[in-house]
């Protein structure tokens, strides 16, 4: 089977170039894509527990603490106590770092609205269907059996 012809590989490519298209836009704004979808999962009024953004986002504790320390460094955030567990810690947003988050919404928007209009409705529906059912496969384990590991 050629590379062409396999699901995943056409899964990278294509993550690939939206993970480039989004840091070419976030670069112009002098942030990371990762920032841009750490904002985009921060309460914009509440913050959000430290704990739960990983999670959020399948992002690593190590490369989550790394982008959360830069964009603290670039005034994008602040960290406060949770008010509701005094053990944790929120993450907020500071006014700049809500411009920027305004700024990272309207660059999905506009990706998923050019998607949109050049993708008819069926074809994006059995695309979120066919997604799915990977997701789907892979979390149940239904892919390799022990003996095949």
């Amino acid at each position: 089977m050629k590379p062409e012809e396999t699901i995943d590989y056409n899964v990278r490519l294509a993550w690939k170039a939206i993970a480039k298209m989004y840091n070419e836009q976030a670069a112009r704004q002098n942030n990371t894509m990762a920032e841009g979808f750490v904002l985009l999962s921060i309460d914009s009024t509440e913050g959000t527990p430290s704990t739960s953004l990983g999670p959020k986002m399948a992002m690593e504790p190590h490369s989550l603490s790394r982008t959360l320390k830069n964009m603290e460094g670039k005034g994008l955030i602040y960290r406060k106590s949770n008010p509701a567990d005094g053990r944790s810690v929120l993450i907020c947003l500071t006014e700049e770092g809500a411009e920027k988050r305004k700024l990272s919404r309207e660059a999905v928007l506009q990706f998923n609205t050019v998607m949109r209009e050049k993708i008819p409705p069926r074809k994006l529906a059995a695309f979120f269907e066919v997604t799915e059912m990977v997701n789907k496969l892979i979390s149940e384990n239904k892919i390799y059996t022990e003996q095949e590991v």
